[in-house]
């Protein structure tokens, strides 16, 4: 696994250089496949990251036409909620730019059964990456945040999510929040390309510190079960969130 960490000054600075990962990531997985297939994220980090995509200079680098966009996790909510991740991405991202309906699939978070929503998207993703039986897909990028419990995805601390005996996709009760939610495995982002940490705000820095620092204790901290196995894991932070890391562990 290669790890980069990587701190900056704020959010702007973040957004920026991530800008520069997603083109890339793009551009590459273009170039040798003819496809770029991304995990989107939702909540508030992206928002500005998002924004600069699509706007010049970065807009134009993209090739819309042939990207794909795919959901990491989402709130049981209808798609048109305040809080779904696809609307998010929707308004922020997809609507600004030429990608088409059939380009984009989002998980079914207005159904009643999670579980059935969990096996539906599961299904997505086998049909979409052709998939033979225990295969995972690969992401060219998978973007993520953190909590400042140490979740990631919808993979929350002591949840059976984290147990994923064996599915991409899995419905979840997060009782702290008294919710389901539906989320990739564990196992889905590691066989990502690259997947990519954006992590925001002075909340974050105990949780970051111990992922990046402690032991490893994944069920209490869910962000240490993210290790690509064949790919890169990169980790862009604020100053704030970044405030409490070893000052050899982390460098622009």
């Amino acid at each position: 696994m290669d790890r980069v960490i990587k701190i900056f000054p704020d959010i702007a600075a973040i957004s920026r250089h991530a800008a520069a990962i997603f083109i890339n990531a793009a551009q590459q997985a273009v170039r040798e496949r003819g496809v770029f297939r991304v995990a989107m994220a939702g909540g508030s980090t992206p928002k500005t990251l998002y924004a600069l995509l699509v706007s010049e200079p970065l807009r134009s680098q993209l090739p819309f036409d042939k990207m794909q966009l795919f959901f990491g996790d989402d709130r049981h909510v209808p798609p048109d909620h305040p809080d779904s991740n696809f609307r998010m991405v929707s308004e922020n991202f997809t609507s600004k730019t030429p990608i088409k309906p059939e380009q984009v699939f989002r998980m079914k978070t207005e159904l009643q059964d999670t579980e059935k929503a969990a096996l539906d998207y599961e299904q997505v993703l086998k049909t979409q990456f052709a998939l033979k039986p225990g295969e995972l897909p690969r992401f060219d990028l998978m973007m993520l945040g953190m909590g400042n419990e140490g979740h990631t995805l919808s993979l929350f601390p002591a949840t059976t999510a984290l147990r994923d005996n064996g599915r991409l996709v899995v419905r979840t009760w997060v009782g702290k929040l008294y919710t389901e939610r539906i989320t990739c495995t564990a196992p889905v982002a590691n066989n990502s390309a690259a997947v990519l940490f954006m992590i925001a705000g002075a909340d974050k820095a105990p949780a970051l510190k111990a992922v990046l620092e402690g032991p490893y204790e994944p069920d209490q901290l869910p962000a240490q079960y993210i290790k690509p196995a064949n790919g890169k894991l990169v980790f862009l932070v604020d100053s704030a969130a970044g405030g409490m890391l070893s000052k050899d562990l982390a460098a622009v």
